[in-house]
């Protein structure tokens, strides 16, 4: 039975990759608001009910990679080591996106990738529909923080920062500059940015 469940997990899986890159091919190639829901289906050779169980909206389509780092930094911080406070875990976590060029970190120059930002921010509806999905990433953050109105307040700006450092990456990068060129600078704002965090909130950096 457990194997049988692993197939089918695994076909799950294999079904909503093959939506997404459908999707996201024909996003790229037409423009969003040009490509339809009935087109995304057929080229994933799959019907638009299935479509729908993977992916409840339209936006989900393009946004599902965001939607993969949800819960990220709650993670981080549910997982850090004894000893490591939340924002040095999260500081850690962030310094090694950009180490590894993570597009989530903004620090990419990969062509496929600055054209998937130029996608997002160049479409009005998906970059609204990126600010709900940064919310459920502050619940759950202020969730592995303790809960109640100070572990929200913290999420709230952490995510915020986060967002701000990889739009100033992306930003540089679109305008011409390489990842190499940039990491130096993206490495010294997170520096700031995290030093600022850990000043104004000391109650959760323990």
């Amino acid at each position: 039975m457990s194997g049988e469940m692993g197939l089918r997990e695994r076909k799950k899986r294999q079904t909503y990759q093959a939506i997404s890159d459908a999707a996201i091919a024909l996003f790229l190639e037409k423009g969003f608001d040009q490509v339809s829901v009935a087109e995304v289906a057929a080229a994933a050779d799959v019907s638009k009910p299935t479509l729908f169980r993977y992916f409840p909206a339209k936006e989900d389509l393009a946004l599902h990679r965001f939607a993969d780092h949800e819960d990220e930094a709650a993670r981080v911080v549910a997982a850090r080591p004894p000893g490591i406070s939340p924002l040095d875990a999260l500081h850690r976590h962030f310094l090694e996106g950009l180490e590894r060029c993570d597009p989530i970190t903004g620090l990419s120059d990969d062509e496929r990738v600055l054209a998937y930002h130029r996608l997002l921010y160049g479409t009005p509806s998906l970059v609204a529909r990126l600010y709900a999905y940064q919310s459920r990433s502050e619940e759950a953050l202020a969730a592995a923080l303790g809960g109640g109105l100070v572990a929200r307040l913290a999420a709230g700006q952490i995510v915020a920062v986060q967002r701000i450092l990889a739009e100033e990456n992306w930003r540089r990068i679109a305008a011409g500059e390489s990842a190499v060129e940039v990491r130096p600078d993206a490495e010294a704002a997170a520096r700031l940015a995290f030093d600022q965090l850990r000043e104004g909130l000391g109650s959760i950096d323990k």
